[in-house]
């Protein structure tokens, strides 16, 4: 079984795809992994050109989504078809340096407690615009106070955590932005972990301030129901029977 898959969504990133596979490929390159691409209902040529390379390196995957259905919906399908115990992702526009991932899948690697879910990284020294900076400042301040996650950057799509953990989250759209607090629902420890940012090498963005408000304050709300409706406590077999029926 491959021990780690990079999972990387993405819409409208021809420019992006071949650098960033190939920067993949040598920060990983002394693990078992695997690439898996997810266009997710691109327009240009992101989904050929993934298909010409994973043509031509075995390690890569791609998967496509017939029209577009967000970020969240591309990681699922990503990580639901993953062949890896240990998930990565990262943003597909190039912003998040693949050299970075070895901190992230390194930790849950070398975990031998069964505790660590999630390893999530921060990003700093941002290469964003001002208005694009203080909208996250603003989001990741509100979330902050709403959630008590613990971290100062959900929005960063460098992530690492257990596929099987994932798998059991609630799923709904944009519930990529919240693996911190819905691990920790879950009972999972969180790791985070200082990552460095770059600017876009090419293409624009798919997101804008006021796309991100609209759908952010309801997201919010609901997460903070999820929390609070949480299970409480798991059941524990205190007398294990031997398993044969009265009759047998």
């Amino acid at each position: 079984m491959t021990e780690l898959s990079i999972v990387i969504p993405m819409k409208n990133e021809a420019g992006n795809v071949a650098s960033l596979l190939s920067g993949i490929a040598e920060a990983c390159a002394d693990t078992d992994f695997e690439i898996v691409v997810v266009d997710d209902g691109s327009t240009d040529e992101t989904a050929e050109i993934a298909m010409n390379l994973a043509a031509n390196h075995r390690r890569i995957r791609l998967l496509s989504h017939p029209h577009s259905a967000g970020q969240s919906a591309a990681v699922h399908s990503g990580v639901s078809a993953a062949r890896g115990s240990v998930i990565c992702t990262l943003d597909g526009d190039g912003q998040n340096p693949p050299s970075e991932l070895p901190k992230l899948f390194t930790p849950l690697l070398q975990d031998r407690t069964g505790r660590l879910g999630l390893v999530a990284g921060q990003r700093v020294a941002r290469q964003d615009s001002l208005s694009k900076k203080w909208g996250s400042r603003f989001a990741n301040g509100l979330r902050a106070r709403v959630l008590h996650d613990g971290t100062r950057d959900t929005g960063c799509g460098l992530k690492g955590f257990r596929r099987d953990a994932f798998l059991a989250l609630p799923y709904f759209d944009h519930m990529h932005r919240y693996l911190p607090a819905l691990f920790r629902r879950d009972g999972w420890e969180v790791l985070l972990v200082d990552v460095s940012h770059r600017e876009r090498q090419a293409g624009q963005s798919n997101y804008t301030n006021l796309r991100r408000a609209i759908v952010g304050v309801p997201d919010l709300l609901a997460v903070a129901w999820l929390i609070r409706r949480r299970k409480k406590a798991q059941a524990q077999e205190t007398f294990p029977g031997s398993g044969e029926t009265a009759d047998e």
